[in-house]
């Protein structure tokens, strides 16, 4: 394996890249595992804990629809305009009042009241993910693709895998206390996480900056343009791309088979109570030192390299967490932490190496609308596929456990398997990666 040299990025592009990724992140985490923690702790506290499964898949898979049709949309008007910033500020700023909304839900609801609070938790969610999409899936993901090159975007996109695990830790540990599930309310937790983004997209008017050469696309079709990466003749003279999702894809199913439930599988199943924290910390930090490695190993070395060496240390990983069931003692506490780390940083590294080669294949100009074709593969189909798959599970579990809410072991069995079929268009991305 020969050394490649890198274009430097700067400082500049690299400030705007982490921090505002960052931000994106940590509203993200709270949508992603926040949101169904609460909707979670709210059935349980109103007596009806047989609504959890039902309304978190509801929860995820209509988010995933709001999404990707939002990032199409977005992403082709950004591409038409010629511009990122205004949609990465101005989007960070209606999304942190988004995430406000869910002050206004209480932590217990009458059981006359149950169904509303669960209709407003859905439609809430989709709202926050319209505005969510808007500015990160859509346009800062695009600034990324604008900004960096084939030399230096392996290292960039491995440190913003990396950011969901730094946002776990800055949600949990800085502001975990502000949420307690025995509280009648959590409104300050949700007004506390709201302002963040709200102060990042005032930021990112004096700050960030566009890609100098980023021109408006001179399609004359809105719509067309709208839904370029669909069409056929698109799909046939870029195949690569799509090989490329494909694997992304696979990977993401078998991470939603198991992510919303991780938090309360940590608390409730494992038994570890609020100490959970330590663990979730440790796992963090150490899959987060990872990927960063990877991160530079993937422009020194090059990604083909990592990709079936990384899918067998995530696959190890989630499998290690299945097994935790058959241990006990210290043997327990090893695989806890150690698989945590390998299933972590599995799954960050190949998330931040599909989206790098993702990026190499797009063709100049079309950045924006990709976003879209990306979404489906990466958000859309993982958070319907997979939360089905745990559905299931959780719903066989629950019978055998009559109404208590234990997220069972065999979701991580499930998620591993679920991991397997990557093998097929990694081959594919490997054979005609540099």
């Amino acid at each position: 394996m020969e050394e490649k040299k890198s274009t430097p990025l700067g400082r500049k592009i690299w400030f705007s890249a982490v921090f505002f990724g960052l931000v994106g992140q940590i509203a993200w985490i709270v949508e992603n595992m926040y949101f169904a923690t609460f909707a979670q702790d709210i059935f349980a506290n109103s007596g009806r804990a047989d609504m959890s499964y039902g309304v978190t898949t509801l929860m995820v898979i209509l988010s995933a629809v709001a999404a990707t049709a939002t990032t199409v949309f977005a992403g082709s008007f950004s591409d038409r305009t010629g511009k990122r910033k205004p949609f990465i500020a101005f989007g960070y700023i209606f999304w942190g009042f988004t995430i406000m909304l869910f002050a206004l839900l209480p932590m217990k609801a009458d059981a006359s009241k149950v169904g509303l609070i669960a209709a407003l938790l859905v439609i809430f969610d989709c709202l926050m993910t319209f505005a969510g999409s808007t500015s990160n899936d859509a346009a800062f993901n695009a600034w990324v693709a604008d900004v960096t090159d084939r030399t230096n975007r392996g290292k960039l996109n491995s440190i913003l895998a990396i950011l969901p695990v730094i946002a776990v830790v800055i949600v949990f540990v800085g502001l975990g206390s502000l949420y307690n599930s025995a509280n009648p309310s959590n409104a300050r937790f949700f007004i506390v996480l709201g302002i963040i983004p709200i102060a990042a997209g005032i930021l990112a008017l004096f700050v960030l900056e566009d890609a100098p050469d980023l021109k408006k696309a001179e399609g004359k079709n809105y719509l067309s343009d709208t839904f370029y990466g669909f069409r056929r003749d698109v799909i046939r003279n870029n195949k690569m791309i799509y090989i490329c999702l494909a694997a992304a894809c696979i990977v993401g199913i078998a991470q939603q088979t198991f992510f919303s439930y991780l938090i309360n599988f940590l608390i409730v199943t494992l038994g570890l109570g609020d100490s959970f924290v330590i663990p979730m910390a440790v796992i963090i930090v150490g899959a987060a030192v990872f990927t960063a490695v990877m991160g530079i190993l993937f422009d020194k070395k090059g990604r083909k390299h990592f990709y079936y060496p990384l899918l067998a240390i995530m696959i190890l990983g989630i499998l290690s967490f299945w097994a935790i069931q058959f241990t006990d003692g210290l043997l327990k506490t090893v695989i806890l932490y150690a698989g945590g780390v390998l299933m972590m940083g599995g799954i960050l590294s190949l998330t931040g190496a599909f989206t790098s080669s993702f990026q190499d294949y797009l063709p100049e100009g079309t950045e924006g609308r990709f976003q879209g074709v990306r979404m489906c593969f990466m958000v859309l189909v993982p958070m319907i596929v997979g939360p089905i798959i745990s559905l299931l599970i959780g719903l066989d579990a629950m019978g055998m456990n009559g109404a208590d809410f234990v997220p069972p072991y065999t979701l991580f069995l499930a998620a591993a398997i679920a991991a397997l079929p990557a093998v097929i268009p990694v081959w594919f991305v490997r054979k005609d990666s540099e």
